[in-house]
């Protein structure tokens, strides 16, 4: 298991949002990152998108001051994972997808490599039974933006192995991370808590009871919530947030947990949030 030296080259599975703002984590730590996407159009906007969570995570101050920056490396292929020390996935919550890609990475790399699935909400156990070496696999709940965002959120599954579990706070540390270890199971703690109440929110707003700027001022002002649940929402990015419930529900059977109306109009819309530049705020000018 990898030591996490900040020259071992990293991989990371997902040119997304969460992929690209954990690889500019990365690279900004001073490893070699290679980040792997199927997706010719993913791949081609993921070297700004990376510059950009750079350039905020600088002038935050989130970086550490004097270290080289590590070369980012595109791919688009499983296979290119194969030399890496730790090997990140960060596709969509979808589970079929996260499983097929994390037996894949297991395929292309050797016994030991640390397998990280960035996850919300799918249980450990369950990606544990697509992947030869159960024992090398643990789950990390990145909070987005993860190059701002210093707690992380750890799973490990009753499969993990005791030199993954060393390995993975190694890696968290070395990234300048403290990860905080929870038990196994759908939605883990935050996404059990948060995504529950952020569905209600929705719903209150569907019923005409609110606006998304009164239930945000509430919740901000009143409760002590630092962006408010609408606000959050929009940058979870409302399609990931919509499947987080869906694993949720179905693996709980709780209702609460069932995806607002409203917030499923919004996906279909394409109104996904900060990323799309609106979602249950406009963020045009922003992203322009």
């Amino acid at each position: 298991m990898s030591d996490n030296k900040t020259d071992e080259p990293l991989a990371v599975v997902g040119a997304g949002v969460m992929g690209t703002a954990i690889a500019a984590l990365a690279v900004g730590h001073g490893h070699p990152v290679t980040l792997i996407d199927s997706s010719p159009q993913a791949r081609d906007g993921a070297p700004d998108r990376v510059r950009l969570h750079l350039r905020t995570a600088q002038m935050m101050g989130t970086l550490p001051d004097g270290r080289p920056t590590g070369r980012l490396t595109l791919a688009s292929t499983p296979d290119a994972a194969a030399e890496a020390s730790s090997v990140i996935e960060a596709v969509t919550e979808d589970p079929k997808e996260k499983a097929a890609v994390l037996a894949d990475l297991a395929a292309a790399t050797s016994p030991g490599t640390l397998l990280v699935s960035n996850t919300s909400g799918v249980p450990i156990d369950e990606l544990a039974g697509a992947v030869p070496r159960p024992e090398d696999l643990v789950g990390v709940h990145f909070m987005n933006p993860a190059y701002l965002i210093r707690t992380v959120e750890v799973i490990l599954g009753p499969r993990t192995g005791d030199g993954a579990a060393t390995a993975v706070h190694t890696l968290l540390a070395g990234l300048g991370r403290r990860g905080i270890v929870v038990g196994d199971g759908p939605g883990f703690v935050t996404s059990r808590l948060l995504h529950r109440m952020i569905n209600d929110a929705i719903e209150v707003v569907r019923e005409g009871r609110a606006t998304p700027e009164t239930v945000d001022a509430l919740m901000r002002d009143c409760i002590g919530h630092r962006t408010g649940p609408l606000a959050t929402a929009d940058l979870i990015g409302l399609d990931n947030l919509a499947d987080s419930l869906r694993v949720l529900h179905d693996r709980t059977g709780d209702t609460a947990f069932r995806p607002s109306e409203l917030l499923l109009a919004k996906v279909r819309q394409g109104q996904l949030g900060r990323k799309s530049g609106r979602g249950f705020y406009d963020y045009e000018e922003a992203i322009r």
